[in-house]
């Protein structure tokens, strides 16, 4: 595995832990305690606070802000000028950050650009959250979101594309991928049932 990769006009404390094959961008700011898993990328002016955790194959596009409090698991992709916030009811004047919420966002999520998502919520293994869409709950493993606020509009395949619906099972016209359904509830289908 190759060393972390870091552009002269980022700063990465002491403290903070890279993984082989990271790159870190443009104006980056990664802080003290911040810990960030192998082979991610931070693209052009992303700042991850001190006390994040962020998986591995993890892709940050250019302006997003990790704060304290958020974890990615691997394969999270973020676009560009997505939010995360970690105070549900910021003051200036007041001081809240012994409240600071935890947004855990699983594996293989991912979030459009100019997404926000709301402290406090857990976004699903494999879910989709579309450009612009304000997250103010917890999201399902595998559900397509959209809207302000979002609302969950349909399912997403493994590989990002969104399943045609059938009634209890769906499949993926880009990979062949089943999937069961059974309520508010998607899960896919061993290979071997497929």
């Amino acid at each position: 595995m190759t060393e972390p990769w870091v552009h002269p006009s980022s700063f990465v404390d002491d403290g903070a832990t890279l993984g082989a094959g990271t790159k870190v961008w443009h104006f980056c700011h990664v802080m003290p305690g911040a810990v960030i898993g192998e082979r991610c990328s931070l693209g052009q002016n992303v700042v991850v606070m001190n006390g994040t955790k962020i998986g591995h194959n993890v892709k940050i596009q250019n302006n997003v802000s990790i704060y304290e409090g958020v974890e990615l698991e691997d394969d999270v992709f973020c676009g560009p000028s997505m939010v995360f916030t970690n105070v549900v009811n910021p003051r200036s004047a007041v001081s809240r950050k012994h409240e600071y919420q935890r947004t855990l966002v699983k594996q293989g999520a991912s979030i459009g650009a100019n997404a926000t998502v709301v402290c406090g919520v857990t976004l699903g293994r494999y879910c989709f959250i579309g450009a612009g869409a304000v997250v103010t709950r917890d999201v399902p493993d595998y559900a397509l979101m959209t809207g302000v606020p979002a609302r969950r509009t349909g399912w997403m395949c493994e590989c990002g594309v969104k399943l045609h619906e059938d009634i209890m099972q769906f499949e993926c016209p880009a990979c062949g991928r089943e999937y069961a359904h059974k309520g508010d509830k998607v899960s896919p289908l061993p290979r071997s049932q497929a």
